[in-house]
């Protein structure tokens, strides 16, 4: 089947993150019913601290809210904070993931419940402006210790914002760089890249990264082993200890020897381990962080400076290098076939190219990796082209792409929805009822969206949609 459709927007992978929406679940007992629009000065409010607070309703904007941690601990002084941003408005789920980290390090983290992928950035200026100014008058925060950090389109939104507010002192952009078109200057923010080896836009926070060792800005790259998703514990660790090394560095809080040597001997660890398992790539790249870390913290960077010099000369460091350098060309020339095909390619080609991709993905070596982040390239790329000719009403091009959405990520529960939305205008109420139902197997639970779906609600059969709710894994 060969497919005409209208014009693909290009680059797939900088969508902005931001919309307004009110997210179901429990609220604090600062609710919608007892705020008052008109008031200007707040009264500075006791959290519970340890608990991942799900709401936190503006009070001067109803519509908006956020998720709230504050340590368990050292809670009777202003404490620095993380703002999150999540492509998906789910505004708690770093908190969950990262509040261990919160403890360890003494940050406090809030998390936007607006902040979502398809909107433009006056709107991310709109949510950012609402929730820091509620968040500051309500909470105890260091004002001089404001932190952001995003996932996919949310690092777009994190990057603008740091680049829009001076008072912003470091940036964790997991999966993403700065928004598109911002060239690598001196910042006046630290920045902290973050990528999966399986992550689509891996190369792209590679390549900023490096940008910036042309310039005075503080930044460190930070790589872990898995695909396009928010950074396990282990590696967001680091990012946090980051940010801590930077304090110090400009003498917000005092010089912690202990903490410096304690990361020193660790990562002296690991690169002995990575040059003993003849990993030169990884051993290089753990020097390098310990480089953007340490310096101007202690001399004993200049041990790590020296290493990352010798293998700079190494052989087997310049014949690995060789090799990713060759692997990351070939990932960009098969981007480029496959940008070519979206609009020539029939189900065959796609069919044997995504098979072929599976196969090739499995390995656990680098060129593996690779197949694993052309793989993410594809899903995401039909996910766009699907729900742009799906928002189009153009239902039968979009059903094509979205069955090569399933086929490339088969457990990728949008595409399902995706589906059950095409069912039903199909006035297939069965079809659209299994759709969902596969959709919540594989994690969807957005209730209220499925609820509101007017595609769901014009069916002559209805959808029982209590089956699909019990399905749904809801935290």
């Amino acid at each position: 089947m060969q497919t005409r459709f209208i014009k693909i927007l290009f680059p797939l992978f900088c969508v902005v993150s931001c919309a307004n929406h009110q997210p179901a679940g429990d609220t604090t007992n600062d609710s919608a019913n007892n705020i008052s629009s008109s008031a200007t000065v707040f009264t500075r409010h006791t959290f519970e601290a340890g608990k991942v607070i799900p709401t936190v309703v503006c009070k001067t904007d109803a519509s908006q809210s956020y998720a709230l941690y504050i340590p368990s601990s050292n809670n009777d002084h202003p404490l620095p904070v993380i703002y999150f941003f999540d492509p998906h408005a789910d505004g708690a789920l770093p908190l969950k993931k990262y509040k261990m980290l919160a403890d360890k390090y003494g940050f406090i983290l809030i998390g936007s419940n607006n902040s979502k992928n398809g909107n433009d950035f006056s709107t991310a200026e709109n949510i950012w402006n609402n929730m820091s100014a509620d968040a500051e008058k309500r909470i105890y925060i260091d004002s001089s210790r404001i932190y952001i950090c995003g996932f996919s389109g949310g690092a777009k939104v994190a990057g603008y914002i740091a680049l829009n507010h001076s008072e912003v002192k470091g940036v964790i952009a997991n999966s993403a760089a700065l928004p598109d078109g911002t060239p690598a200057a001196n910042f006046n923010f630290t920045f902290t890249g973050i990528a999966g080896d399986g992550d689509m836009n891996m190369t792209d926070v590679v390549a900023f990264t490096n940008e910036l060792d042309n310039t005075k800005t503080f930044h460190r790259m930070i790589m872990f082993t898995g695909k396009h998703e928010w950074a396990p514990e282990t590696t967001m660790d680091i990012a946090f200890e980051g940010l801590v090394f930077d304090a110090m560095r400009s003498k917000q809080i005092a010089l912690n020897n202990d903490r410096i040597k304690k990361y020193i001997g660790e990562t002296e660890k690991n690169i002995n381990e990575y040059v003993a398992a003849n990993n030169f790539i990884k051993a290089d790249e753990t020097c390098k962080l310990a480089v953007n870390m340490l310096d101007g913290l202690t001399d004993e960077v200049n041990s790590f400076k020296q290493k990352e010099r010798s293998f700079s000369s190494n052989p087997f460091y310049l014949k690995q290098q060789k090799q990713r350098q060759y692997l990351f060309a070939k990932e960009e020339s098969m981007k480029a076939v496959y940008q070519q095909q979206f609009q020539n390619g029939d189900i065959n080609y796609w069919t044997k190219t995504i098979q072929d991709l599976d196969k090739k993905a499995i390995p656990k070596t680098d060129e593996g990796a690779m197949y694993n982040r052309l793989l993410a390239y594809l899903s995401l790329a039909f996910y766009s082209i699907s729900n742009q000719l799906i928002n189009g009403n153009q239902n039968d091009q979009a059903k094509y792409f979205v069955e090569l959405y399933k086929m490339a990520d088969p457990t990728n529960s949008e595409a399902y929805y995706f589906s059950a939305i095409l069912d039903a205008r199909n006035n297939d109420s069965k079809a659209a009822q299994n759709d969902l139902l596969k959709a919540a197997d594989n994690g969807f639970n957005d209730k209220e969206r499925m609820l509101q779906q007017p595609d769901f609600q014009s069916l002559s059969t209805p959808i029982d949609f209590s089956a699909i709710e019990s399905k749904m894994k809801i935290e």
